[in-house]
């Protein structure tokens, strides 16, 4: 992210800064997967490709704000261009909205909550129901995993063939990069 180099970041500065926690807000709840802002309710301050790159440009920035866990400072340093008021409502509903990024930001790439997995245990066995079954030896892993969320431990267990085990290494592999990211 280069210091207001990108255009939309740029156009924060056309909103009234009392109005930017709002939009911010609304911002972020499209990156959690609830309903984000509306141009119809925007359409006075930017025309619809300046609504467009705004909102793709913020969606972006909080999400690479939140996954380098840059300081308010760092932030700042990003948002040369824009007004103090502008800058410091950025900053805040940064801020106080951490924890629920972090959350959408594992969900989408895990996909799964952030619950605490707490144990697992795995077991490697050969598909044997039928003569023809049996025949093929088609490897599935067993997977038990303890799920720990909202304070109570849920055990899941999950059957998967070689294809599915490294579809969820793969998931694994992205979401380490993502807590690795956070650190």
């Amino acid at each position: 992210m280069e210091n207001l180099e990108t255009h939309g970041l740029q156009l924060l500065g056309k909103l009234p800064a009392s109005q930017c926690p709002q939009f911010l807000h609304k911002v972020i709840d499209g990156i959690c997967g609830r309903a984000q802002p509306r141009f119809r309710d925007y359409g006075s301050v930017w025309s619809l490709r300046e609504w467009l790159e705004v909102l793709e440009e913020f969606s972006t920035f909080f999400k690479t704000s939140i996954g380098k866990n840059q300081t308010p400072e760092e932030v700042v340093n990003h948002l040369n261009g824009l007004s103090p008021d502008h800058q410091e409502a950025i900053v805040k509903c940064l801020k106080s909205r951490n924890p629920e990024i972090v959350e959408a930001l594992v969900e989408k790439v895990c996909g799964m909550s952030s619950a605490f997995l707490q144990d697992f245990d795995w077991q490697l066995k050969l598909a044997l129901s039928s003569d023809k079954l049996s025949s093929l030896q088609m490897p599935l892993v067993n997977l038990d995993l303890d799920i720990q969320g909202n304070g109570a431990v849920t055990p899941v267990s999950i059957e998967m063939n070689k294809e599915e085990l490294q579809n969820l290494i793969n998931s694994l592999e992205a979401a380490n990069k993502v807590v690795q990211q956070l650190k």
